[in-house]
């Protein structure tokens, strides 16, 4: 099946887009990216969701609205990358996140929005979204859900007997980690470990510093100063030393968390950027050197700041730091790549968690299914899971 993945994500930079063939064969999953890209929102409809999203209010009345408009921008992109790709047999859509409920611990409810309907009446093909809800009723955090694709993806880059790790760098930063097992099979944790980009855009955009919203390149952070005292008090928060499974959001890590660090203090723009980039480098550098991972494969819009990039390197001496251009995946496509595999596992009946990341009961079948312009006919369902995903180039 040709398969379009879209995604938002907390950067709220743009929605990504791709086209993926996926063939079983045997027990691996075969993909080959046919097209895809990036396309940014309207600038009022950017600015209308970071005013809506914590810690801004939101009243029912905007929140319907945004979910029509996030559809509606959501249904354009679709149509304009099925039709460059030769169209599509079905759409799996995160939509936009604008609330992810954590209390004592535990996630309690989740929120993404971008109406499929509109996604399904412009191409007339069944779509699957909402694909975080059921494993937060089946008491997960909904998140990470990416590792579905990392641990098939890893598995189809050949045995090792290092351990592994995925890492995305978007407005979260999240891990998933592989360690291999002797004779059995290997132990996977995954699990949001902070920032990575969201603080940055949460003063770029407050602040505006660039027409995009974000720190394009590092070109900021490079012209600024690490301020160490900031440095330490941003340190010194306490979701960095929870246990997995945990996971995050921006209804934690906003512009408020920034401003209640600096106390009130006036700081230059360029050393507030610099010292918030140091920050995601040292957090997920310490954190690869806690669990002892030997290598990366990260993913992600950070990976296009290289201020990022040797900041997690240089809190991370010895790890190997490589993309999963490598795999052929592309880095800015990644996450919209592994909701096109939840919509796959969905349609063929099988889960698209990963229990032992976010915490759930059990592997759980995911989403709702949007009807395209026919009957709705699924196939039967597939006995287990691949074993591995392998990209054909």
């Amino acid at each position: 099946m040709r398969w379009l993945g879209l995604i938002s994500g907390t950067s709220l930079d743009a929605v990504d887009a791709v086209v993926v063939d996926l063939t079983i064969e045997g027990e691996t999953l075969e993909a080959r990216v046919v097209g895809g890209r990036s396309t940014p929102y309207p600038p009022e409809l950017r600015s209308r969701l970071i005013a809506a999203l914590p810690p801004g209010p939101c009243t029912a009345h905007e929140l319907t609205q945004l979910d029509t408009l996030v559809g509606q921008h959501f249904a354009s992109v679709a149509a304009s990358v099925a039709e460059e790709a030769g169209g599509v047999d079905a759409v799996s859509s995160h939509g936009q996140t604008t609330y992810h409920w954590v209390e004592g611990g535990h996630a309690l409810g989740t929120m993404q929005i971008g109406q499929p309907a509109w996604i399904a009446e412009r191409l007339g093909v069944p779509v699957v979204s909402d694909l975080r809800a059921r494993d937060v009723a089946a008491h997960g955090h909904g998140a990470p859900l990416v590792p579905l694709l990392d641990v098939l993806a890893l598995a189809g880059a050949g045995a090792t007997d290092d351990v592994v790790a995925a890492l995305n760098l978007g407005g979260i930063s999240n891990m998933t980690r592989v360690e291999p097992a002797a004779g059995g099979e290997p132990s996977i944790t995954a699990y949001d470990i902070g920032p990575a980009n969201g603080l940055v855009d949460a003063v770029v955009t407050g602040r505006g510093l660039t027409p995009v919203g974000y720190d394009a390149g590092g070109e900021i952070a490079a012209a600024g100063t690490v301020d160490d005292a900031l440095l330490a008090t941003l340190l010194a928060d306490p979701y960095y030393d929870l246990p997995a499974p945990k996971s995050t959001g921006k209804e934690y890590f906003h512009l408020g968390h920034v401003l209640a660090a600096l106390g009130g203090r006036a700081m230059d723009d360029a050393d507030l950027v610099a010292t918030l980039t140091r920050l995601t480098g040292e957090v997920v550098g310490r954190e690869l050197l806690r669990t002892r991972v030997a290598r990366v494969l990260a993913s992600g819009g950070g990976c296009d700041n290289s201020v990022l990039m040797r900041a997690i390197a240089d809190a991370a001496p010895g790890v190997r730091i490589d993309t999963t251009e490598d795999l052929g995946i592309p880095t800015d496509l990644k996450e919209a790549f592994a909701f096109a595999l939840m919509g796959w596992a969905t349609w063929h009946g099988l889960p698209g968690n990963v229990p032992a990341a976010t915490g759930a009961s059990g592997p759980r079948i995911l989403g709702s299914i949007t009807p395209g312009a026919g009957p709705l006919r699924l196939p039967e369902p597939l006995p287990a899971l691949p074993r591995a995903l392998v990209v054909v180039r």
